[in-house]
């Protein structure tokens, strides 16, 4: 049950990508935010019944396409209807966080954000939970905080978030200084930060009253403000169809480019080991799964004999690997994919090469 000090504690969930890694699986209507990779539901199921403990459903707001809001809609009822928010076109996550706020701010002038992407999995909530409920309070103070993850490996497909040396406490409800945004490193580079030890992941999970953010908004993206601005009270006669004429016109940008790595005074909480992923690739998810003696990792049915290392996602019959080593294979009605495990990250490329022959049927 959710106390009532925190009644102005609000939840966006930021669920409009494709996931192009992960086709043939994610398509435009089944991105990966709504499938099951884990048999522990969705993504973006998770993602709420890791928020509930901290606050209700009627204060959780959900911006994703309009391909996938059916879908959305069908996953999580406990959500209100008029919650579930289809972007006209996509955007980027600037303006898509603007207009939430715009959106939150008009429900309840006191609400404070907090921002968590749609697919990211954690297998420790509870100590997780712990620092969203200090990251909500200092925000409800009128700071910008975020969770800086603490790195496991020198991973160069992040960027980093950098605390002061011998201020990083792991796991601590205290919040730090963030000195400065890192872009992805080179592999040298990312060593460095792990060694160093006053660095984190920086996992798009943001903190701020709406109010400050909007201010922040007009002070680093002015014309993106002032397009929001534009739009009528959420709920009123007339919104979706400014939203639809304006939204278009707001500028292409991170949150982190536009506002973050510009703005004053923003601090952070440093995650210990909360086994957070991101579930950015096929990869990512051979992680996750539990192996078999040689390293092989399925939900369904795998005869293997000499085979390691492998991920196998082909439900509703048996897969049979011989001889084969560090292989993704993901099979769906219409396509099949094969790849070697490093390669994951390049699954998108099909994706591209489809979507210049037109075979919209196949995205």
């Amino acid at each position: 049950m959710v106390k009532s000090g925190v009644s102005h504690y609000h939840a966006l969930i930021l669920a409009g990508g494709r996931g192009t890694r992960f086709w043939p699986r994610s398509r435009r209507a089944r991105a990966k935010q709504v499938l099951d990779f884990l048999g522990a539901g969705t993504l973006i199921q998770q993602t709420v019944e890791r928020l509930t403990p901290l606050l209700p459903p009627s204060n959780i707001w959900i911006l994703t396409n309009a391909h996938l809001r059916a879908e959305i809609l069908r996953q999580l009822p406990q959500v209100p209807k008029k919650q579930v928010i289809a972007e006209p076109e996509g955007r980027n996550t600037a303006p898509a966080i603007g207009l939430a706020a715009k959106v939150m701010h008009d429900t309840d002038p006191d609400a404070v954000m907090g921002v968590f992407p749609a697919d990211q999995f954690v297998s420790r909530p509870a100590p997780f939970r712990k620092l969203l409920r200090a990251a909500y309070k200092t925000a409800a103070q009128g700071n910008m905080a975020l969770i800086g993850i603490q790195p496991r490996w020198p991973e160069t497909g992040y960027g980093y978030v950098e605390f002061p040396q011998g201020a990083v406490e792991p796991g601590s409800a205290a919040p730090v200084p963030v000195v400065r945004f890192r872009e992805k490193p080179d592999l040298a580079t990312a060593r460095k930060f792990v060694r160093a030890g006053h660095f984190g992941w920086n996992a798009g999970i943001f903190f701020w009253r709406a109010d400050v953010f909007t201010a922040q908004l007009w002070q680093h993206l002015p014309r993106t403000a002032a397009l929001l601005d534009t739009l009528p009270r959420f709920g009123s006669r007339g919104f979706e169809k400014k939203l639809a004429e304006v939204f278009p016109q707001c500028e292409d940008i991170s949150v982190d480019y536009a506002v973050m790595e510009r703005a004053q005074g923003v601090v952070g909480f440093a995650a210990g080991d909360v086994g957070w992923n991101d579930v950015g690739s096929f990869n990512a998810v051979y992680e996750l799964l539990a192996k078999d003696d040689a390293g092989n990792a399925s939900r369904h049915e795998v005869l293997s004999i000499d085979a390691r290392g492998n991920y196998v996602d082909a439900p509703g019959k048996l897969t049979a690997l011989i001889g084969v080593e560090d292989l993704i294979v993901v099979d769906t009605p219409d396509a099949l994919l094969v790849t070697r495990r490093h390669l994951a990250q390049k699954v998108g490329e099909a994706v591209k090469l489809i979507e210049k022959q037109n075979r919209a049927n196949l995205l």
